[in-house]
Order: C-alpha cells, then structure tokens, then sequence
C-alpha cells in the first residue's frame, strides 16, 4: 500500500496493533487464523495493524517463516489499513525481511533494536541505512528498547534518510521528552509500552500506541485511544485501570507471559491461535489462568 506521509503519520499516531502468530497442532505458522481477528479490530478502527512485532514472536520465527507472515497478513488487511512490518536480527535477515515486506505491500518497516551483544549506535545506522536500501526507501519506525545509548545517538538513528519516527518501548518518559525535543519537529514518537505506559507517554510529547489488547478488545484500546486524543486523562487512566489485570499477567516471570497471556485469552474467547514457543511460557499457570478468565469473565469478553 502507497501511502502519503501525512496519511502514514496519522496511522502511526493511532494505535499500532501488534498481531500474534498463530500456530496449527503441529506448532507450524497458520496464518490464516487471524482473519477473525484482523477483521474484528479493523471493525473496531484500529488503525494500523502490525506484524512480526514482538507479541508475533519474531524472535521465535524463521525468517521465512517471517516474510510467509509478512505476505499473509498485508494480503488480509487489503486496503483497509496500512500495515507495519517488523523487522530484524542479522542484517542479511533484515534485509531479506525488508524486501519481501515492500514486495507484500507493507506501507513501513519497524526495525528491532539489535539484540546482538556488540550492537554499537554506529554501526546501528548503519544497519539501518542498509535495511532502508533493501525495502527501495521504505518509511522506517526505529523500535527503541534500549535507551541507553543516549539522547545524541538516538538523533543520530532518526537523522538515518528514510527514518519516519521511534516507538520508544523504554519506561523513561523523561529521556523520551529530552530526544524529542533533539530530534527534527517531523519525527513521529509513538509509545511503545501499550496501553498501560500510554498516558505518562502523551504526557511526554508521544502519540498513539502500541497494543496486544487489540488481538482481543480492539474497542478497549480505540477507547482509550479516543480519551486520550482529546486530552481526557481521567477517563483514559479508568479505562487503564479497567484492563490492567490483563497486563499485569502478561508481565510475571520477566514478561516471559506475555504472548502467553494474549494466546490463553484468545482460546478462551474461541479464537485459538495455538501455544506460544519455547522460550516463551506456555501454559499459564492455574492462578495466572484464574486471573485471565476472571478479567475476561467481568468485562463480558466470555
């Protein structure tokens, strides 16, 4: 999908639902489960779906595996919403990742932080010089985990040409304000914490989204979306508060539940997409599984 960049900015600065991979009984990719839940969300006004993030397992998918992902999922949005496609890991699999994402029609890349244990800034840009090459120059979202490398690196990646904003996915408003403000007026900042950091993020000068949620309450999150669009904090913290259950078990035991979390509750709902892999927990446990149904049981989602 070919976008204008004032049609991309107003996606990106909506929420960026962040899609699950599902898996057949053999533990294979099957795609095609997330049409319900593609076309529920979509319903709901969701307004850029994302694949290969973090909630889609990327670091547990092959690369082909990925760019099948990739494919699919562009093929099933169709022209209803523009979509972002992650990714990453070695530069030739990102760059691989890239071209098949341009070649589906993904309207922008969102680049993984390198997890590699001698990732530099410089060579950082580098990297995403070379991924921006491979797309032919598509926009490209910089997901940001790691704030460390400082508030003039950070202005260094988003002066890389092609480079459209930074999901910044760290618990720093403070730092998130200081690169903003280094950074040119046209880069888009977009929190990447979902839901739960979402208003301390506005607050600091992001906007819009990211969300698991919308795998399974896309109307939840466009609501907080709404409040805090018009600036109601109150409305969106009750909102916030609402789901909290959810997330709170999405985060036990090092965030190692939180595919798990969304999975066990899209089976509950009967939408099965299958187990999470190794190392991700699966299952949940009997409380945490106790916690999920209770939050799904009390909001009507069951």
């Amino acid at each position: 999908m070919t976008l204008e960049l004032d049609t991309l900015d107003k996606a990106l600065t909506g929420i960026s639902g962040i899609l699950v991979t599902p898996y057949d009984a053999k533990g294979d990719i099957a795609p095609e489960k997330l049409q319900p839940i593609i076309d529920h969300a979509l319903d709901a006004g969701l307004h850029m779906p994302v694949v290969n993030g973090n909630t889609g397992e990327f670091y547990g998918l092959t690369t082909d595996e990925a760019c099948t992902m990739a494919r699919e999922v562009v093929a099933m949005v169709g022209e209803r919403a523009p979509v972002l496609a992650g990714v990453g890991r070695s530069i030739r699999d990102a760059c691989r990742l890239a071209e098949a994402s341009a070649k589906a029609g993904a309207a922008a890349l969102m680049v993984h932080q390198p997890p590699d244990p001698f990732v530099s800034p410089r060579g950082t840009a580098s990297y995403l010089r070379q991924i921006s090459a491979a797309s032919g120059g598509m926009p490209i979202m910089v997901y940001l985990r790691n704030d460390a490398i400082g508030t003039d690196n950070i202005r260094a990646l988003c002066e890389v040409e092609g480079v459209k904003g930074v999901k910044w996915a760290t618990p720093n408003p403070l730092k998130l304000a200081a690169a903003k403000a280094a950074c040119d007026p046209s880069i888009v900042w977009v929190g990447g914490l979902a839901e739960v950091w979402a208003p301390v993020f506005y607050a600091a000068g992001a906007r819009g989204f990211t969300s698991g949620l919308i795998n399974i309450w896309p109307e939840r999150s466009m609501a907080i979306h709404a409040a805090l669009e018009n600036g109601d904090y109150p409305l969106a913290n009750q909102l916030i508060d609402a789901m909290k259950a959810f997330e709170d078990v999405r985060a036990e035991e090092m965030n190692g539940t939180n595919v798990t979390g969304v999975k066990a509750a899209l089976q509950a709902i009967g939408k099965d997409c299958g187990s999470t892999r190794a190392p991700s927990a699966w299952p949940l446990t009997a409380g945490q599984q106790a916690q999920m149904e209770s939050f799904l049981k009390e909001n009507g989602l069951i």
